[in-house]
């Protein structure tokens, strides 16, 4: 059991690695328990947890992580106001969700939050409640930084991304 268990963490580990290493640090390590990840996050004074849900061989996926969440700007804007994480829709490691139960990565992204095409952003309170929902990726990193702010502000709780869009065109 502990070899499982080890094996499990390894191999956690190395897939945040690997996506970490891929957008330059964007997100953060985790050992798969968002329940604690949550805890973190409000210790921290985090607005939210932001998850970004991929599978491999995603060309959107890829662009997004090397043309966007590559850049300084979104960096810092995320890392000051979220808990960021990648979340492999096709993984069949088993982690912990923010209710304690644990479950695969693909069958959590399908039963819990019905994500079968990436990429989709998902922010959540933190208390684990999904708040904010966008699929595709954004058009460019001042797409994602307005995203951003809109879930900081809690603008999420009078309109939709959409209008708020429209409201903050220049």
């Amino acid at each position: 059991m502990k070899q499982w268990f080890v094996l499990v963490m390894i191999t956690v580990l190395s897939i945040s690695v690997a996506y970490a290493d891929k957008s330059k640090g964007f997100f953060q390590e985790s050992f798969g328990n968002y329940q604690e990840e949550l805890q973190t996050a409000k210790q921290d004074g985090k607005a939210a947890i932001f998850m970004f849900f991929m599978m491999d061989e995603c060309p959107f996926c890829d662009k997004m992580e090397k043309t966007i969440l590559s850049q300084p700007e979104v960096q810092g804007y995320f890392k000051q106001h979220f808990a960021n994480f990648v979340f492999d829709i096709g993984g069949d490691v088993e982690v912990i969700d923010f209710n304690g139960k644990s479950q695969k990565q693909k069958v959590i992204a399908e039963k819990d939050f019905r994500v079968r095409a990436t990429p989709v952003m998902i922010f959540f309170d933190l208390t684990g409640k999904p708040i904010v929902r966008y699929t595709g990726a954004t058009r460019n990193k001042e797409e994602l930084l307005l995203l951003g702010k809109f879930v900081v502000d809690k603008h999420y709780e009078k309109m939709s991304f959409e209008q708020y869009k429209r409201q903050n065109k220049e």
